[in-house]
């Protein structure tokens, strides 16, 4: 049986927590040998990749450094053959902070974590994607609130503006590398633990989204794995939203 990235190696970052784990584990049944990244969750890394099989393994750091970022793409695609095909920069952080008492630090720490670290690690895979006769994907994980802002989260919210762009400038200067630069927007994710922490903000989700439900791992999974596969061959510069339609709900 043939699967969609049969021959593909992949990193994904960020890959102890539950989109990454998802992630991980769909590149993994469509074919592709898969590299962990984790900054401190190692048990969680190793627990998904051991679940996986001989085809995925561990790389640890702290991304928020770029030598570090260039350091964990290249232990990757050693650990491939030398060879990159896929890297999903999902790591990122989501701290609730009211904007009136935020320091410049404050910012700096989302900022480098959500979006320098995917500057430096897009870097780092171009340069070895580029080499390669096939190119290569790199597919960033944004948000909804790149366009749909919430209280507390200015910072958050700029990064991930700023990756959906920084992913279009990316898909200009690499796609004639044969290298697609593409983003997925997911809205409200379920996890363990939700709806007990927030039950009103859950509630007005399901009231809103048009579909009735939050979004599950896996949906931000199957469309990493559409990005990353040939029948999204002539894609490229493109933010995929994954939220159950509550962005066509009108606001007024």
């Amino acid at each position: 049986m043939t699967h969609l990235l049969d021959g593909q190696t992949a990193l994904v970052t960020g890959a102890s927590g539950g989109i990454g784990r998802a992630i991980a584990r769909r590149l993994a049944e469509e074919g592709a040998a898969v590299a962990l990244h984790c900054r401190t969750a190692v048990a969680a890394a190793h627990e998904t990749a051991a679940a996986i099989g001989d085809r995925a393994t561990v790389v640890q750091g702290d991304l928020s450094d770029e030598r570090t970022c260039h350091r964990v793409v290249r232990e990757a695609a050693a650990w491939g053959g030398g060879r990159l095909t896929a890297l999903v920069n999902n790591a990122a952080v989501q701290p609730v902070q009211p904007l009136p008492g935020m320091t410049a630090a404050d910012w700096r720490m989302v900022v480098d974590t959500n979006l320098t670290s995917v500057f430096a690690c897009t870097q780092a895979a171009a340069e070895l994607m580029r080499t390669q006769p096939d190119g290569g994907t790199i597919t960033h994980i944004a948000s909804i609130e790149a366009t749909h802002p919430a209280p507390g989260h200015a910072h958050y919210s700029a990064s991930k503006a700023a990756v959906v762009m920084h992913a279009r400038a990316a898909a200009l200067e690499f796609g004639p590398s044969g290298i697609r630069v593409n983003t997925v927007s997911p809205g409200l994710i379920d996890r363990e633990g939700l709806e007990e922490a927030w039950p009103e903000g859950v509630r007005r989700w399901q009231e809103a989204v048009p579909t009735g439900r939050l979004g599950s791992p896996e949906d931000v999974a199957n469309a990493v794995v559409f990005l990353a596969s040939p029948l999204a061959s002539w894609i490229t510069g493109h933010n995929l939203v994954v939220d159950g339609g509550v962005s066509a709900r009108p606001t007024w």
